[in-house]
């Protein structure tokens, strides 16, 4: 118990060390002091060095007692650096400081099982986008569009495509740049989102990406591909939607759905390497915010025998599931009617 409260103590100050671009900027320094270390940082040398303590004491960052000087080790840094990409777990961290911030709200949704709003998630947006970006930028073209066979042709050549519950919409905009022959749309509830996805898209220069604000489970129009990266298990409507993504895709479309990756059965989670942080996360966003919205509440009842029961009923008669390698977190869904 003891150590668990500490490294839940050190998991939030990580999250801190990447908000703040410690791990980063230590990264490129040499043995420094504290006062060294929040110079180059920019940040005040009192917060800097009680933070460092935790550092030292949870075996992230070295010390030198004689010179007083901190050290990242630079394959310590490897996994928690924005130059790490996808294998940054600080920017995972990060997502407890959030968390942290509903705690009283998640405690009174237990005692009246209302569920927690998504206004009161202010950095979610901006958090998942960081999170989401780093996969993207990295795989999604080369690494998960290729898990539906001949896609990547399809979409040189040119095809409809809708990504549902975009976010910030840079899914939508790396796809669309990498294949500028198809014709793109985003779709989120919200209006944040949908304005950081447009503002991107214009730096971009991109023509054949449109971004709109809107409810998935009312989805209308005919596509040959559409993504949902993340989504379908938070939705309040989640049924709603896979019957709508069905009637909205063409004969020979397919629904790529990539989500948790963990079974609906509690007795096969035990031994996941991140399922008692699927609960938590579940217990304090996934979940609350259905039930904040009237809706489902799926949350890690959503695994992967509730994804396949759930795509047959909406009326997907064939569907497959993939992995990408060094992902633990999802499983990809290749669905067809």
């Amino acid at each position: 118990m003891l150590q668990m409260i500490n490294d839940s103590c050190l998991a939030l100050m990580t999250g801190l060390g990447h908000e703040s671009g410690l791990f980063d900027v230590m990264a490129g320094l040499e043995p420094a002091t504290s006062a060294g270390v929040a110079k180059a940082a920019g940040l005040d040398e009192r917060y800097v060095r009680e933070w460092l303590g935790a550092m030292v004491t949870g075996g992230v960052v070295e010390y030198e007692p004689v010179r007083g000087t901190y050290l990242l080790p630079a394959e310590h840094a490897a996994s928690l650096c924005r130059a790490a990409g996808p294998n940054n777990l600080a920017r995972i961290a990060q997502d407890l400081g959030m968390l942290a911030e509903v705690e009283q709200q998640v405690l009174a949704a237990f005692r009246t099982g209302a569920g927690v709003p998504y206004s009161a998630y202010p950095r979610f947006q901006a958090i998942q986008a960081e999170e989401s970006g780093e996969v993207f930028d990295l795989a999604l073209v080369d690494g998960i569009v290729p898990l539906v066979p001949g896609l990547a042709e399809r979409l040189r050549a040119g095809i409809d495509v809708v990504d549902i519950g975009c976010g910030q919409g840079h899914g939508v905009n790396v796809l669309a740049r990498a294949f500028p022959a198809s014709r793109l749309r985003g779709l989120d509830q919200s209006e944040q989102g949908i304005a950081a996805a447009r503002a991107e898209a214009a730096e971009w220069g991109l023509a054949n990406a449109e971004f709109e604000v809107g409810d998935s489970a009312e989805l209308t129009g005919d596509y040959d591909l559409v993504t949902a990266f993340d989504v379908i298990h938070d939705l309040a409507r989640p049924a709603e939607t896979l019957a709508a993504v069905a009637g909205a895709l063409r004969e020979d479309g397919v629904f790529l759905m990539a989500d948790i990756s963990a079974s609906s059965r509690l007795e096969e989670n035990i031994g996941h390497p991140l399922c008692p942080a699927l609960y938590a996360f579940s217990v304090f966003y996934c979940m609350s915010v259905s039930l904040g919205e009237g809706g489902a509440g799926l949350g890690t009842a959503w695994g992967e025998q509730t994804a396949l029961r759930m795509l047959a009923e909406a009326g997907f008669g064939r569907v497959e599931t993939r992995r990408v390698e060094d992902d633990i977190l999802n499983v990809y869904y290749l669905a067809r009617r």
